[in-house]
């Protein structure tokens, strides 16, 4: 078992640029050699594309990409590989969900429910499919220190509410959401749901039976993955009745013309044309790397930089902490009074410090709060007690440099 003490050794980025605190990993995290290493290895001596050919290298590569998605399942416990889709990123399953399975089973008039603390990848499919098919939107709202319990949940719901899209965990505040209890109580009224756990499997062990999830999302580069790589569980008998996303090869039994294409089963039928090997064989081997860690040593870790900044950022004054609801993970969303979040997060960067600014992709949450943004510090298993003085200190020159009155 390798320890987060150690783990800032593993990416080639800081033995690079050794005094970097990057701070913006709830975006795109940074890659461990290990990962990078197996992507080398595959292109170099196993590439080849896949399925379809009866040469021993495109075998292996077939066998890697397939194992990958074994991986994929053992890690977030799904109870069946073919329950695993591969996908461009946690918004293309997001995608494929509405023009499948919500698409061909919701009716005009029906409704979807989403929460005001949405990443806009799962709010926007559900706008475009709720215009095209006569649907309603509701949303829950959030408390106001970043919270959402279920209570909020059942305030919200309305009969005609078929679907929820819900995140695991919020991108914007950290907040994590108590998504079995939602998943239950939909489950309760009728309802299916997908949950995006983007951030989630990054921070905690996530088990998609246990949860009772119809779909879980999630990306391969916030996970110390390559870029250009998901997931997407679906419960394995949701699976036969969900008709495919896109046409073209390798997702079909036969083809006649001018009309008469069967579909190969799932899930083969949503992976039409050849897919990202390589980025299967990245994501499988983050997965493992990841997992040579205690996952309660990690949460404990990135609390302990998370709460360190909450704290030492407070003394300085005229901040304001966004989403301090328990339970929460990793992620740092402040505000400075009197000072634009860009300003801020130049100067940090002038200072080495990395962080995201801005609305997160999360603009009905930022109007929920009477905020047009904020400055978001996400930690990861490479940071350090350093990074976090770094960005206090950065934070307090900026704070002398465009608020002189400011101590």
């Amino acid at each position: 078992m390798l320890s987060v003490q150690n783990a800032r050794s593993l990416f080639p980025l800081f033995k690079a640029q050794p005094d970097l605190a990057f701070l913006d990993s709830a975006a795109s995290a940074q890659k461990a050699q290990a990962v990078l290493d197996a992507m080398d290895e595959f292109q170099k001596h196993d590439y080849a594309n896949i399925h379809r050919g009866l040469y021993g290298l495109s075998q292996r590569a077939t066998q890697a990409y397939e194992d990958a998605r074994a991986t994929v399942a053992s890690f977030i416990n799904a109870p069946t590989t073919d329950s695993i889709i591969f996908t461009r990123n946690t918004t293309e399953a997001i995608n494929l969900v509405a023009q499948t399975w919500v698409k061909q089973n919701l009716q005009k008039g029906d409704a979807i429910l989403l929460t005001v603390l949405e990443h806009h990848a799962n709010i926007v499919p559900w706008q475009m499919l709720a215009q095209e098919k006569g649907l309603d939107i509701i949303v829950a709202d959030c408390c106001d220190d970043g919270s959402l319990p279920l209570e909020n949940i059942q305030k919200a719901w309305q009969p005609n509410v078929k679907f929820v899209a819900c995140t695991h965990m919020s991108n914007a505040l950290g907040t994590i959401l108590p998504a079995q209890e939602i998943t239950k109580y939909a489950h309760q009224n009728g309802a299916k749901i997908l949950l995006d756990g983007s951030q989630t499997v990054v921070h905690s062990s996530v088990d998609v039976q246990a949860l009772n999830a119809d779909f879980y999302a999630f990306t391969g580069h916030k996970l110390y993955g390559p870029t250009g790589i998901g997931a997407l569980y679906v419960k394995p008998e949701l699976l036969e009745n969900m008709p495919p996303y896109q046409g073209g090869g390798d997702m079909i039994e036969t083809v006649t013309l001018p009309m008469g294409t069967t579909y190969a089963p799932a899930p083969a039928r949503f992976e039409a044309g050849t897919p990202n090997i390589v980025g299967a064989v990245g994501l499988a081997a983050a997965i493992k790397f990841i997992q040579q860690f205690d996952t309660t040593e990690i949460q404990q870790h990135e609390a302990t930089l998370a709460n360190t900044a909450i704290e030492k950022l407070q003394t300085l004054g005229s901040i304001t902490i966004h989403g301090l609801a328990e339970p929460r993970a990793s992620i740092v969303s402040f505000t400075v009074d009197g000072a634009h979040p860009h300003d801020i997060a130049t100067i940090l960067d002038e200072c080495n410090v990395a962080v995201r600014t801005g609305h997160h992709c999360a603009m009905p949450l930022m109007e929920r709060l009477g905020i047009t943004g904020t400055i978001r510090a996400s930690f990861a298993i490479y940071n350090t007690l350093q990074d976090v003085e770094k960005l206090v200190n950065g934070v307090k020159q900026a704070q002398k440099l465009l608020l002189p009155k400011v101590s």
